[in-house]
């Protein structure tokens, strides 16, 4: 049986890398996932926090195991401060360096990778996508549910989807008949949040995160789980703007949704639907 797993999938390497200034260097863990005969194009993994490289539900490790039977080489990795990496604690938005450690270390573990997809859920898929314009050996993003939360478009999707669909739920009308959920003052709230925030919203991430794939030329997948807050504040996004919309009308762009799911695509069904969409993209170009 192992030797029969070994010709499907190759085998999988723990490396050790550096990453930072030579003074206050970390090193890094990550897990390649090699098959026998590697395609030219690999897939880098950039979890979000806090989160490390097996992904909720393993999800991160099955969805390697499974792209490297279909012969692309997959890393995925610790950053600085994260899992069995060395370092301080970190956010999203301060990993720029670990994922370019991470790309150095692959294109040297796989002599025969000449490009890569950077792969991310929630604010590893906002890193991802704000790392990909840096380096012209990014082919390709594949981005779940990107983090795009600011006051503004929590406050719209809360009202468009939240309290909408309490609006059909007894125990709403109950709470509210006892008195126990004032409903006016929870709308002015989020009314008064809404027009606050749209007036710095431009200085949010999400504008940077616009910005870099406005810049970025490769093919972008977004995958959007059917319930979960955080992909309807990217359609609200999408909704809310012009020049997101015709960014993500791009025919570089693909889009897929899976029914049901949550946030981390916690069923094996889900997960098998999302890797199902991402063998089928990265086999497509």
């Amino acid at each position: 049986m192992a030797e029969d797993h070994q010709a499907l999938h190759g085998h999988e390497l723990a490396l050790r890398f550096r990453c930072g200034e030579e003074e206050h260097q970390a090193r890094l863990l990550g897990i390649l996932s090699l098959p026998r005969r590697p395609a030219p194009r690999g897939v880098l993994i950039v979890t979000g926090g806090p989160q490390y490289r097996a992904g909720s539900h393993r999800q991160f490790t099955l969805l390697a195991r499974v792209l490297a039977a279909q012969g692309f080489p997959v890393l995925r990795f610790d950053y600085r401060g994260m899992g069995d990496s060395e370092g301080e604690r970190r956010d999203y938005t301060a990993i720029a360096a670990d994922i370019d450690s991470a790309l150095i270390q692959f294109f040297h573990s796989v002599p025969a990778l000449r490009e890569v997809v950077l792969w991310g859920l929630c604010d590893g898929a906002t890193a991802a996508a704000c790392h990909a314009p840096r380096d012209p050996r990014i082919a390709g993003l594949v981005l779940l549910n990107p983090w795009v939360r600011s006051p503004a478009g929590l406050a719209r999707t809360t009202l468009r989807h939240y309290y909408l669909r309490r609006l059909v739920q007894r125990d709403f009308w109950r709470k509210l008949a006892a008195g126990r959920f004032q409903l006016a003052s929870s709308l002015a709230s989020l009314r008064s949040t809404a027009a606050d925030a749209a007036l710095v919203e431009a200085e949010l991430p999400q504008a940077d995160l616009y910005h870099a794939l406005h810049r970025f030329r490769g093919k972008v997948c977004i995958i959007l789980s059917g319930d979960d807050l955080g992909a309807r504040e990217w359609d609200e996004l999408i909704k809310a703007s012009g020049a997101w919309r015709a960014l993500a009308g791009s025919p570089q762009w693909r889009q897929v949704r899976i029914a049901g799911a949550n946030h981390t695509f916690a069923s094996a069904a889900w997960r098998a639907q999302v890797e199902q969409a991402c063998g089928d993209w990265m086999a497509s170009w």
